[in-house]
């Protein structure tokens, strides 16, 4: 990607993220990159494109972490380092309650497409995250991977749609994500898996 395309990106990202994207136009944008409208269109055709690209950025960004965690040979560390994570990620799009409100809004499209890739990657890696957990004897075998990782995928959508729900009942996706997490992950362990697992895992990072 354009180093260019990549600054207007993140700029712009971060005044989403501060404001919402309803309140933020292309002219707040340009001003805050010190950039002129022409050269703006330069790289994007319109504030929508633009959102599309962001919204790219952050399904890229939440697999290539899913990807390292991977890498890691001890699946309970895995997991314990998955929850760190989902309390940890405060740039993320769908941690951020004005920015989700305003996507479900005025951006429906993007919305719709975003929640779409964001399920088909949960389930794709929590498949991959359940298959090692078997290998290595934590996981039970007999727990069905297809439908566990698809109803995995489902809690974190769902947690996106409501969170209107979630905040008025004094609670945030941050906590119901590390909540779901943990009975999620029991459900599933087999009891040598549990033996290890031990206690719920810290909620500090």
């Amino acid at each position: 990607m354009n180093d260019q395309r990549e600054h207007i990106i993140k700029t712009a990202g971060d005044l989403f993220f501060r404001l919402g994207i309803r309140s933020v136009s292309i002219d707040d944008i340009c001003h805050e990159l010190g950039m002129s409208k022409k050269t703006f269109y330069v790289y994007f055709e319109s504030k929508d494109a633009l959102i599309d690209q962001l919204l790219d950025v952050n399904i890229k960004y939440m697999s290539g972490k899913m990807e390292e965690l991977l890498e890691m040979d001890d699946f309970k560390q895995l997991v314990k380092m998955y929850v760190r994570r989902l309390q940890a990620e405060k740039n993320d799009v769908r941690h951020v309650p004005q920015l989700v409100y305003d996507l479900k809004k005025y951006y429906p499209r993007q919305f719709a497409d975003f929640q779409q890739k964001s399920f088909e990657t949960h389930k794709l890696y929590m498949a991959r995250y359940l298959r090692q957990g078997v290998e290595q004897g934590l996981v039970r075998a007999s727990v069905d991977i297809e439908m566990t990782s698809m109803l995995f995928a489902k809690i974190h959508n769902d947690a996106i749609n409501d969170f209107e729900v979630i905040e008025a009942h004094n609670h945030n996706m941050h906590q119901l994500a590390h909540t779901a997490m943990d009975v999620f992950i029991r459900g599933i362990l087999s009891e040598e898996g549990l033996k290890l697992y031990g206690d719920r895992p810290p909620r500090n990072v």
